[in-house]
């Protein structure tokens, strides 16, 4: 630390300072987890947990986190919510949406919430946020049926799902389905039965503005969240407590919020003109 301070800004940092600098980005770090939500109009919620090597009381195991993003009615990601918490269980769960409410966050105004099937989610959910509807993670659905079918019918499969998934109105989706139970009830009724299960989830973006459908169906907007806290958390192998891990998904959050004003949902076009100026400006 002290010859990077040096290479930084040209002398070593004192213990003292050291630490109020530690103090100061904890209360920062603080301060964002716990800041007052009332004034962002929050329409849609992504919903996901991801794990980490942690150690704890002298001993490494791995702890979930649960995250929640926020997409404004403007479009905007915003990231939430971050807490420690059994990703299997609806009373971890319950207890980070009632948080989110206690910090200002109007339920009333959450239509939709897009996660992927976790045990008791979807429920809780529902509870917390009676005037929303679920979309479950077309992605996710998927690998379920594909699990359930042999090696040699996978591509076959694949194929009906995606035309299921992907038709251009809930009515044709629909069709497709029940011409996926047609060719493959009899044959793959463990697959067909899985579908089944999931189906009305799975098409729930179909009541939502068509330009902000390939946003919705899957949970791809906060797996790549994820994905940026495991690829920053990688070097580590392993995180040095709670406290430490926070911090750090933190900053990791704040940067990718930064990365996203650019690219509001279902406004993708619109942000064409920013971008090519960017780069004529690069």
């Amino acid at each position: 630390l002290s010859m990077l301070s040096r290479r930084l800004i040209g002398r070593s940092l004192s213990h003292t300072e050291i630490s109020q600098a530690n103090a100061e980005l904890t209360d920062a770090v603080e301060r964002w987890g716990t800041r007052d939500l009332s004034g962002e109009q929050i329409q849609y919620l992504f919903v996901d947990g991801v794990n980490f090597d942690m150690r704890l009381h002298g001993s490494v195991g791995k702890v979930p986190v649960l995250a929640v993003i926020g997409v404004t009615v403007q479009g905007h990601k915003l990231v939430l919510g971050l807490q420690a918490g059994d990703k299997e269980s609806a009373a971890s769960w319950r207890e980070l949406f009632r948080d989110l409410k206690d910090r200002g966050l109007d339920g009333s105004r959450i239509t939709l919430g897009v996660m992927d099937g976790l045990s008791g989610l979807e429920g809780v959910f529902k509870e917390e946020f009676p005037r929303s509807r679920v979309q479950r993670c077309q992605v996710h659905v998927s690998r379920n049926v594909l699990a359930k079918v042999p090696h040699k019918l996978k591509a076959a499969v694949a194929e009906d799902l995606r035309t299921i998934f992907y038709a251009s109105c809930r009515d044709k989706a629909l069709q497709a389905a029940q011409d996926f139970q047609v060719r493959w009830a009899k044959e793959l009724p463990s697959a067909a039965a899985c579908l089944a299960r999931s189906l009305e989830s799975c098409l729930t973006f179909h009541h939502f503005p068509v330009e902000q459908w390939i946003s919705l169906r899957t949970t791809n907007i906060i797996e790549r969240l994820n994905k940026e806290f495991k690829r920053r958390t990688r070097p580590m192998e392993i995180v040095a407590g709670e406290s430490s891990c926070y911090k750090l998904l933190a900053f990791i959050s704040l940067k990718m919020e930064l990365q996203w004003r650019g690219t509001p949902i279902g406004r993708g076009r619109l942000a064409l003109p920013f971008l090519k100026n960017f780069t004529q400006e690069s």
